[in-house]
């Protein structure tokens, strides 16, 4: 018995001295390149937090350049004092430069934000435009300054993506890698412009990647550090909101009401969410139907925008004066539902009117106030089994910030580090978990998915569904002439028959020929003009299609869960 004992402790020790060597030898081999790419997301982190950190304070110095107040976070209390015109001013003159930068510099006139950059990390190697990143910078920043109604998110993390972007090109990264650098240089961006490490990194990881792999951990993480310290090298350790001292749930059977918070403040979001895409398919129906330029789209919408704010300033901006009324309960239940509707038409008239920004602080606004309004009813018909009406205001932020970014994670954490309190996460997490829940049903997932189902890019349902976006038709082929392909005479038969696919499309447009016509290759062509007959390049084989799209399975898989 002893010596059976003894043989097993022999054994332990052999599989522990086994280990220790080969992890030496993985760290002798590979890890000079990984802490090389440390260093690497190190200063991604830090150049993105700069890029943050520059863009607030610009928005803050030309909002006080404009509007005459020395602090910006009291904004709308400043504004009323100044006069009707100057604030319906403000905000077309914003318009038009915001207008004339994006008809300048971008292919579409549209400002780069959030979707763009999910877009770039499924499609496209984890890069993103950069001269239209650059350009939708610069007209969100104008955006904010000038009364614009949205958040700063959005020009930050697409600003963020144009650094990695560079980075990736230069040292030649592969796709896993560049969506790395891109996962860093967001989780950057987010801590710095929120103070929030944290929710930084799982923001990019939970919405940007959309997967949590263990190999982009670290370097996020690190980023996700270094443009935090950036943040409080400059504001110091502070929060965005402060909060009542007294934040405690009075009963445990409170905890009902929170879950019916989370279905009001999931309804509210999809609300948010219909009326952005709604304004923007009514201003696009004007827009041709009047044949508006595009450059003076976004004017219009300032126009809109500063009439609305002669009579109601809260409006002007990212918000966080209104948002910490909510959240401290200084406004009354009418005001709270009067703030909450306008915020939701100036939101929607800002982005349909293509005038750039974020939708994330608007959310917070719009959640604090869904809140504290459902407290402000909560607590009246039950007053003896409720806690305080800011508890909830600080749910519903959550909770509508959390339904719109489909990102209940790093929401309910960006919350507390917002606040800096964490002692009700109960009761965020119960009302975050419904109404992502419910609104992920009535949209696709989130606002930015459904911002790019609108056009066609499918990422929503996952990998499966995008993946055959990726590949052209022609990298998949088998060219004309080639041994194994098909011959000319059998291709011209499928195309006089009208069965064929351009070159230049994807297989997510060839699949479906597949699957109607049961064939085994379909002919590759080009059109030409009206009087031109077709060019013949070659036939994609299904068998061919097929392999390509299992081998980007295995390999998104794979990066998934390394």
């Amino acid at each position: 018995m002893a010596e059976q004992g003894k043989s097993l402790i022999v054994q332990q020790k052999d599989q522990a001295v086994r280990a220790l060597r080969q992890g030496w030898q993985v760290l002798l081999k590979r890890g000079p390149s990984q802490i090389q790419f440390w260093f690497i997301a190190l200063l991604i982190g830090i150049c993105a937090g700069f890029a943050a950190l520059f863009f607030r304070k610009g928005v803050s110095a030309v909002q006080t350049a404009l509007y005459g107040t020395e602090d910006v976070r009291m904004l709308h209390t400043f504004a009323e004092t100044l006069p009707w015109y100057w604030i319906l001013i403000i905000p077309i003159l914003g318009g038009l430069l915001t207008g004339l930068v994006l008809h300048w510099f971008t292919p579409d006139g549209r400002a780069r934000a959030v979707a763009d950059v999910i877009e770039g990390a499924a499609l496209r190697e984890g890069r993103v435009e950069k001269r239209a990143g650059l350009a939708s910078a610069f007209a969100s920043l104008v955006t904010l300054s000038s009364g614009g109604s949205s958040g700063r998110e959005g020009p930050v993390v697409h600003l963020a993506g144009v650094i990695s972007s560079w980075v990736s090109n230069r040292i030649h990264a592969d796709g896993i890698t560049g969506r790395d650098l891109l996962g860093c240089s967001v989780a950057a961006a987010v801590s710095a412009s929120f103070n929030a490490p944290i929710a930084g990194a799982l923001f990019a990881l939970e919405v940007v990647l959309r997967h949590f792999a263990v190999h982009a951990f670290a370097p996020i993480v690190i980023a996700s550090v270094a443009g935090t310290v950036i943040s409080r090298l400059e504001f110091g350790d502070v929060t965005e909101f402060m909060l009542p001292v007294d934040g405690a749930i009075a009963f445990y059977v409170e905890l009902p009401a929170f879950l019916i918070l989370g279905l009001v403040s999931g309804l509210v979001a999809v609300a948010l969410m219909w009326a952005i895409f709604w304004a923007e398919d009514i201003g696009d129906h004007i827009q041709a139907r009047l044949h508006i330029p595009r450059w003076a789209r976004p004017m219009i919408a300032g126009a809109l925008l500063g009439a609305m704010a002669i009579w109601y300033p809260h409006i002007i901006g990212v918000g966080y004066e209104t948002t910490s009324a909510a959240l401290t309960g200084k406004l009354l239940f009418h005001e709270v539902v009067i703030f909450a509707v306008l915020k939701t038409a100036a939101v929607a008239i800002t982005l349909a009117g293509r005038m750039g920004g974020g939708v994330f602080s608007p959310s917070l606004m719009l959640g604090a106030l869904t809140g504290l309004a459902f407290g402000i009813v909560a607590t009246g018909i039950l007053p003896n089994v409720s806690g305080s009406e800011t508890l909830y205001a600080l749910a519903g932020m959550g909770a509508v910030a959390a339904a719109v970014l489909g990102a209940p994670i790093s929401t309910t954490l960006i919350v507390f580090e917002l606040t800096g309190d964490w002692q009700t996460g109960l009761a965020v997490m119960v009302s975050v978990s419904l109404s992502t829940a419910l609104a992920s049903r009535l949209v696709d997932r989130s606002f930015f998915l459904t911002q790019l189902e609108r056009r066609n890019v499918h990422l929503a349902a996952g990998p499966q569904a995008y993946l055959l976006a990726t590949f052209n038709v022609a990298q998949v082929m088998r060219a004309k002439g080639q041994e194994d392909g098909a011959t000319d005479d059998a291709c011209w038969e499928l195309i006089e028959q009208g069965v064929y696919v351009d070159g230049n499309a994807t297989l997510e447009a060839a699949m479906p020929i597949f699957e109607k016509s049961g064939l085994p290759f379909i002919p590759v062509v080009t059109l030409g003009g009206e009087d031109q007959p077709p060019e013949l390049w070659g036939a994609l084989f299904q068998v061919d299609a097929l392999r390509a799209y299992n081998k980007a399975l295995m390999e998104t898989a794979a990066e998934e869960h390394s």
